[in-house]
């Protein structure tokens, strides 16, 4: 097989491990082997016009940005106020956003990043479950994070990036642990939030969410969260509607719907 079968075999495995897919998950969705699949990945199978078809409706791309390795969805931390996810799968945020959302974070490392089951997995819940709480009981975004629901829960599309950010600043540490057998990716907090950047309503939000999951490790607030209805209501890979969030049932719900009556 020659460089382009190859080419497009690390394409094919970027984009499925940046949606949290395994192989058996690619094949099933394709309705071939998993063999297979990895025959495609390590460029041993060419891919035919129909496969790439498939593979491109799987991901939400066309073709021409399948085989594009730069049209994937990306991060962008910008100085505009606009925020949008086009055609070109371009995430836009916003820097109010970037500074509240690493200002959350670090307050969520400081009040519960300590206990031994909060790694990455808990903390992409918890910013999710803040979130989409806060927009629930106003109606308005406190982080605006972007999330897609993978198999393990929703997940922030800007989280890497941001991440990655602060580390370079010196805001936070990466460290690889173990929760008993399992490896675990944490974060140590390396200076206080800045809590002037968000309101009371905000903090309270953030507080109760920690106060209610923090508890939970990865496997627990990965299935809790897989029963929320903004999660139940999105397609595999798909971005997860704010709006979805008022079609929530008890226990999730954050607000008394007949108080509005």
């Amino acid at each position: 097989m020659g460089d382009f079968d190859k080419r497009v075999g690390q394409r094919l495995k970027e984009l499925r491990r940046a949606r949290d897919l395994s192989q058996q998950q690619m094949s099933e969705k394709l309705g071939l082997s998993r063999s297979t699949i990895s025959q495609m990945e390590s460029g041993k199978r060419s891919l035919t016009a129909g496969d790439l078809s498939r593979i491109a409706d799987i991901f939400n791309l066309s073709v021409d940005s399948l085989l594009d390795s730069e049209s994937d969805i990306r991060v962008v931390l910008e100085e505009e106020t606009t925020y949008s996810r086009g055609p070109e799968q371009r995430v836009n945020v916003p820097q109010k956003n970037v500074r509240k959302f690493k200002e959350v974070l670090l307050y969520i490392l400081e009040q519960v990043g300590s206990k031994p089951s909060v790694g990455e997995t808990v903390i992409y819940k918890l910013l999710y479950f803040i979130d989409f709480d806060f927009y629930e009981k106003f109606e308005e975004q406190l982080i605006g994070a972007t999330y897609i629901r993978n198999r393990y829960g929703p997940t922030p599309i800007e989280f890497r990036d941001i991440v990655k950010e602060m580390i370079r600043e010196g805001d936070i540490v990466r460290v690889k642990d173990k929760y008993f057998t399992y490896p675990q990716t944490k974060y140590l907090p390396r200076r206080n939030p800045d809590l002037s950047l968000l309101s009371a309503s905000e903090i309270q939000t953030v507080s109760q969410v920690l106060c209610r999951l923090s508890d939970m490790d990865a496997r627990t607030i990965s299935d809790y969260s897989h029963k929320d209805v903004p999660w139940l209501t999105t397609a595999e890979n798909d971005v997860i509607e704010y709006e979805s969030v008022f079609y929530r049932a008890v226990p999730y719900s954050q607000r008394s719907y007949e108080d509005d009556v």
